[in-house]
């Protein structure tokens, strides 16, 4: 059996940074990975979908130029090098990560699946290992939905989509949520044409219905049937031609495209490891349960990133990594019950978002103030001819408190930081008030919807 002070099992972005820093502290350190190491923002996540993104604004742009007074010729995308140029970059990024665990005299990384067969002992490819400490680290993967027929036809998920090489004539996407609306937009750039099916009510069930309807404006305009209240019950057919049944307002009805993408979610990468062998016992839905120091409830065997459920981001999972670093060389007492998480969806506009909605805020009780400043009101954002979408501004009525904030703007997801400092530094939205903002930028917005927060009559 080879013994490590510590065990590392998934080279995502917590397990990564962590098998670094703790090899760098000179703790001998097994890093298993399976695939590849960046995890899911690297190789099939952020990197991948953010440089395809890119290059479907630059085509859309392009089409759209005479708006500016400029006037190009035709636009022909070549998706085998718009792939290329994707998969250019996500192996730069990830040679760099491979040479930095290269570099790293403590870390060893090893190539294969992990298996628990006792609490700090685990099997892969054959060999034991035995570790003080153990960090599950394993991510999660597209989960599928219940409809009828999707075992029998070809479809698509947020992986397979990143590497298609000729343009689907027309998608049908199930799933509006930020996965959905992020590719639903791309494709349409690209010059699908794009039918977004959502269960809910609205897109991003989890925001303010203002918010989702107006990024549901922007998608229309460009051309994308967005159908809300929608469930999709069963689909047949083959590659190319597809009928997806979906039901709406009691009825049912037949969309019929070439490609069906299925953008419902996440689940967790835990069926394999064996876990009952350690002690440790999963939720409902497959994710490990952890406490506010990320701890399972086995003694020196932690659970970082996505696959413990809560908010499934690469800034959270990176963060992860630096609380239970802090805790377990220095003992730090670091927590992550309070932190401040933001998040954004890569539309055009762009949603930043941080703390709590409107309607969640007015669920937990609190009375609420509301700020708002539309996008079309903003100097910057009309000479860049980008006029969408709007701020909105959420305080507690009672203290001024800094509740929440949403910027669905062109390069909303920059715009909003300035909000997620406020909120880390439990800041009033009065003490942003008379802050200064640079004449004529987007963020100038802000001074705008901060200075008109204001509470409903009454209050």
């Amino acid at each position: 059996m080879t013994r490590y002070d510590a065990v590392v099992i998934g080279g995502g972005m917590a397990g990564l940074p962590l098998a670094l820093k703790l090899g760098f502290k000179g703790r001998s350190v097994a890093l298993i990975e399976r695939d590849q190491l960046g995890g899911t923002c690297l190789n099939r996540g952020c990197i991948p979908t953010k440089t395809l993104i890119a290059s479907a604004r630059v085509a859309h742009l392009a089409r759209e130029a005479a708006h500016w007074g400029v006037h190009a010729g035709p636009v022909r995308v070549k998706l085998p090098e718009v792939m290329r140029r994707k998969d250019d970059l996500v192996t730069s990024v990830r040679q760099g990560a491979e040479t930095n665990v290269e570099k790293n005299p403590n870390v060893t990384l090893i190539r294969g699946e992990a298996r628990f067969t006792g609490p700090h002992t685990l099997e892969v490819n054959g060999e034991a290992i035995e570790a003080a400490q153990v960090f599950i680290n394993t991510g999660t993967r597209p989960a599928m939905p219940g409809i009828a027929g999707l075992g029998g036809v070809p479809f698509l998920d947020s992986t397979s989509a990143l590497h298609l090489t000729a343009l689907p004539e027309h998608l049908l996407v199930v799933g509006g949520g930020y996965i959905g609306v992020e590719y639903a937009q791309m494709y349409r750039r690209f010059g699908s044409e794009v039918t977004l099916v959502q269960r809910g009510p609205h897109l991003l069930s989890d925001e303010d219905e203002d918010i989702a309807r107006a990024l549901e404006h922007a998608l229309t305009r460009e051309g994308i049937t967005v159908l809300t209240g929608t469930a999709a019950t069963a689909v047949t057919g083959a590659e190319g031609q597809l009928r997806l049944t979906v039901r709406i307002d009691g009825a049912e009805r037949i969309l019929e495209g070439s490609h069906l993408l299925i953008a419902g979610g996440r689940q967790p990468n835990t069926d394999g490891l064996s876990l009952e062998a350690a002690g440790i016992a999963v939720d409902a839905q497959g994710f490990i349960p952890v406490n506010d120091r990320l701890e399972t409830e086995v003694p020196r065997i932690w659970a970082l990133g996505d696959v413990r459920g809560g908010p499934m981001f690469t800034h959270t999972a990176r963060d992860d990594a630096r609380v239970v670093y802090e805790n377990v060389t220095k003992n730090a007492g670091l927590s992550i019950r309070d932190r401040v998480v933001p998040y954004a969806v890569f539309s055009d506009p762009q949603l930043g978002r941080v703390g709590l909605t409107e309607g969640g805020a007015r669920q937990l009780g609190y009375r609420v103030k509301v700020g708002r400043y539309d996008g079309h009101k903003i100097a910057k954002a009309r000479a860049m001819g980008e006029t969408a979408g709007f701020i909105k501004i959420v305080a507690d009525a009672d203290t001024g408190r800094l509740l929440g904030a949403a910027v669905l703007l062109a390069e909303g997801a920059e715009i909003v930081h300035e909000l997620i400092a406020a909120m880390h530094l439990e800041a009033k939205y009065t003490d942003l008030q008379d802050m200064l903002h640079i004449h004529p930028t987007l963020a100038e917005g802000l001074s705008s919807a901060l200075g008109g927060v204001h509470a409903e009559e009454g209050i």
